[in-house]
């Protein structure tokens, strides 16, 4: 069963393992996952204002890039480490599904409220996360959340070298100065 865009989003968002299933075999459903990815990242751009139009296209260009990362890492970690069946764009798809919950994150533009739809979307898109992995890599759930645990480490200790690279040259920089 192909459902519509939209009827897959709200099965991703209600966690139906079926709706998973079906993006991760569904290989023309690339675009629709990058066209989730780019909602979500202007929501919550403008949830979170003050960038400007640069802000956003940077917004949209950093969101993108870490669904890409996402992916690859959480393919490797969960083919390599505990033993998942699946290819690199079935996880690519069914995570840029899962992203689903950043739709709401242009209720973050409301005081108060805001904050807390966007904490409970974060959580969400978590869940949604792991059920992606889980779906697409044929793993436990215990499984998919160590995946999911293991990746996320992975990127930050990826993105801490930049940015302590940085740091330090800043350092130098100024201390030179």
């Amino acid at each position: 069963m192909n459902r519509s865009l939209v009827d897959r989003v709200k099965g991703i968002l209600r966690l139906e393992a079926d709706v998973y299933e079906e993006v991760e075999a569904d290989t023309t459903a690339l675009p629709q996952a990058a066209m989730v990815v780019a909602a979500g990242a202007v929501a919550s751009g403008i949830g979170a204002l003050g960038g400007g139009p640069l802000g956003m296209i940077t917004h949209l260009i950093f969101t993108f890039i870490g669904w890409l990362i996402w992916a690859v890492v959480s393919y490797f970690v969960g083919t390599r480490v505990f033993g998942g069946k699946a290819t690199w764009d079935q996880v690519l798809r069914t995570l840029g599904f899962a992203q689903a919950p950043h739709l709401f994150g242009i209720l973050a533009i409301i005081p108060l409220l805001g904050g807390l739809v966007g904490f409970a979307a974060g959580l969400w898109a978590i869940a949604t996360s792991v059920v992606a992995i889980r779906q697409s890599l044929d793993l436990t759930t215990e499984k998919a959340v160590l995946t999911a645990v293991v990746s996320v480490l992975i990127i930050l200790m990826l993105m801490a070298i930049p940015a302590t690279l940085f740091g330090i040259g800043a350092l130098a920089f100024m201390l030179g100065s």
